[in-house]
């Protein structure tokens, strides 16, 4: 399946790669997406605590990172990404099917585990063959249309979720049984993810890599990709899993609501989320194009971002949120989530040496997975005490990335 067109040729933009990736990830957000809904209930209904979802998420996202690292400079030296890329793809939509059959956290730690592992071998390498396959003016739409379709499926899998547990709940069925079977179809849509790129997506060909020891091959990324790099992981160390997101609105609208009132309005507001990320994702990317200056905006992004945690400061402070204000709140993280996630990419894209684009992108994901662990199991930590607190040490983490991200770029 790794069919490939020669060297020489000129791609378009919005070629048959652009598109396949974009229909890959649209299935694969389609499952785990809806998995990310279904979790935060999945675990309460086991009586687990903020805590637990915390560490779950952090620890998966820790060792998808350090799998990012390894994965792109074995595929800088390989010269071939397709096949690794399927066999992620495959791996993040087995872990839905592991997770159903817990009846604990070990065995939920080990799916996302696994599944992470997965996502870690594909995100650099897809990201890298991306880049390769575009032209360099047109990396920030290129990556923004790749986040849309992505986000299509982040947002009709949770939406899938939440009427499906509706629909369950209204017949009487038992919350963690419903739970437990809803996570195990989740499985369907992440394995034809995998299908979908072998047989949708095509890799150019390309020269022969030199094969540069790991310690080598770092030592060649610029002294501004450094930099970058640090503004990021300062920034991540803040930026917390958004399913704490929905964990916190359904503990907000359950005095009011009740917990299953509350958590469908949680998996919801989720929805809500993430179609402002799918309606952000490319005009960011066109926007920064036009100014061609990626990381500018994205700093920018940054800076929004921190309003998501001072107000979620203030609802927890009076005990309760209005929908309208959730609804703002889950806005403003989901615009903040297309910028961030279209501009990072692109940035690395154009910071990155052609040769060691894999290693590039890998250690973005390696800067954000360590950011994810460290910010999803101090503000799940701190969450025990007072989620004030976590949301609070949030903030400062996030507006302090932002600040270095837009000192730096002038």
């Amino acid at each position: 399946m790794n069919e490939s067109v020669p060297e020489t040729t000129q791609p378009k933009w919005l070629n048959a790669t652009v598109w396949g990736m974009a229909i890959t990830s649209f299935l694969s957000d389609l499952g785990h997406e809806a998995q990310s809904t279904l979790l935060p209930g999945f675990m309460a209904a086991l009586g687990l605590p903020p805590l637990a979802l915390g560490a779950v998420e952090g620890i998966a996202d820790a060792a998808s990172s350090f799998m990012k690292l390894g994965a792109g400079w074995f595929s800088d030296r390989l010269g071939r990404r397709k096949g690794l890329i399927v066999g992620g793809y495959m791996a993040t939509g087995a872990a839905s099917g592991i997770m159903a059959l817990a009846a604990g956290w070990p065995l939920i730690l080990f799916g996302k585990f696994f599944g992470w592992l997965g996502r870690g071998i594909r995100g650099p390498l897809r990201n890298a063959l991306l880049t390769d396959s575009v032209p360099a003016e047109a990396r920030g739409r290129a990556f923004g249309f790749h986040r849309f379709g992505d986000t299509l499926g982040a947002i009709l899998g949770p939406l899938a979720a939440v009427l499906l547990l509706a629909w369950g709940t209204s017949k009487g069925m038992p919350s963690l049984g419903l739970h437990r079977t809803l996570l195990a179809w989740t499985l369907v849509p992440g394995v034809l993810s995998g299908l979908a790129f072998a047989w949708l997506v095509k890799e150019r060909a390309r020269t022969k890599p030199k094969l540069l020891a790991f310690r080598h091959a770092l030592s060649q990324m610029p002294t501004r990709f450094r930099a970058y790099l640090v503004s990021v992981g300062i920034f991540g160390a803040g930026d917390y899993a958004h399913t704490l997101l929905i964990l916190a609105a359904t503990q907000l609208l359950s005095p009011a609501l009740g917990f299953a009132k509350a958590a469908t309005w949680g998996g919801l507001l989720y929805v809500l989320h993430n179609v402002v990320y799918a309606l952000a994702a490319y005009p960011a990317g066109a926007l920064a194009d036009r100014f061609r200056n990626h990381r500018r905006i994205l700093g920018m992004g940054y800076a929004v971002s921190v309003t998501v945690p001072l107000l979620l400061i203030v609802c927890f402070q009076r005990g309760h949120a209005s929908l309208p204000m959730l609804a703002l709140i889950f806005s403003l993280a989901g615009l903040v989530n297309g910028i961030q996630d279209t501009l990072e990419d692109a940035t690395t894209g154009d910071l990155a040496p052609a040769d060691h684009r894999g290693l590039a992108f890998g250690l973005l994901g390696g800067v954000n997975g360590v950011g994810d662990l460290i910010s999803s199991l101090v503000v799940g930590g701190l969450w025990t005490l007072h989620p004030t607190w976590g949301f609070g040490y949030a903030a400062v983490m996030m507006g302090a990335g932002a600040a270095l991200m837009l000192v730096k770029n002038k």
